[in-house]
């Protein structure tokens, strides 16, 4: 039977990003391996070198080998297993941030489409294997890493030829976003992120739900949350003096808000964290 070979790198603690690598690795598997099952709140890309396996999202079957390549969407039920007479080889790169889903659309991967094969392969697998060799907790770690994911994503874009949106929806949603990491700690109103950016809130709703499947105001929340992850990480700070730094007048509402984001409470993480 073959061993198992397994090297990997891991950060998950990158919260307000643009995009940021969260783990990579390389993996000769063995004969019928297989991860453990459960739901990641972060992107999952898995490149395969050589071997074959079977891979599940939702209802669809994939039988998969050598420069196939599988994505795993935040939220999505998958398995994935080697094959039992010729297990497959892989690396993978793990990335989340606030572009992360937007890069992604362009290159005409989603929930319903996973699954690429390109016979011209070898500059994606150069990319995500310098992630991989290029891996670390160091600032310039992160940044060559960040590097060669934004080249990864910038060539398949480029192979995949998916529609753009239109450059006025993502300025939009730019200047929102840059307006929300200005403003985050003041007690701003969506009416105000829409007027900054010169749009209808109803039309800022729209271009939020389509662009990250959430609404201005939980992009807001979730972004507050995620500054106060960092503060709580970070520094010995009381929790009402992080609830009111990031825009939270009630403590007790940031700790109902803490919880309904991040699954804990804001005492909870910190001690996890810690």
């Amino acid at each position: 039977m073959a061993k198992s070979v397994l090297m990997r790198y891991n950060d998950t603690t990158k919260e307000n990003i643009a995009l940021a690598v969260y783990e990579t690795g390389y993996q000769r598997c063995s004969p019928g391996h297989h991860p453990l099952p459960g739901l990641r709140d972060y992107y999952l890309v898995h490149y395969i070198h050589s071997g074959k396996g079977m891979f599940r999202a939702g209802r669809q079957i994939y039988h998969l080998s050598q420069n196939d390549m599988f994505f795993i969407f935040p939220g999505t039920d998958v398995y994935y297993e080697a094959d039992s007479d010729d297990p497959w080889e892989y690396c993978w790169v793990s990335f989340n941030g606030t572009e992360a889903r937007r890069m992604l659309k362009h290159t005409g991967f989603s929930p319903e489409s996973p699954v690429l094969h390109l016979e011209d392969s070898n500059t994606l697998r150069t990319h995500l294997m310098n992630i991989y060799q290029v891996r670390g907790n160091t600032p310039e770690a992160d940044a060559e890493m960040t590097g060669h994911l934004h080249l990864f994503l910038g060539e398949l874009m480029r192979k995949t030829r998916s529609d753009r949106p239109s450059a006025e929806t993502v300025d939009y949603i730019t200047q929102a976003m840059n307006f929300i990491e200005r403003n985050y700690a003041a007690p701003i109103r969506i009416e105000q992120i829409a007027k900054a950016v010169g749009i209808s809130r109803s039309q800022l709703y729209r271009t939020f739900m389509e662009k990250f499947s959430m609404s201005p105001h939980d992009y807001l929340k979730k972004y507050r949350i995620n500054e106060a992850c960092t503060q709580l990480r970070r520094a010995d700070k009381a929790i009402a003096s992080v609830a009111a730094s990031v825009g939270f007048t009630d403590p007790l509402y940031f700790s109902r808000v803490f919880r309904e984001v991040k699954g804990m409470s804001p005492s909870e993480y910190r001690k996890k964290h810690q």
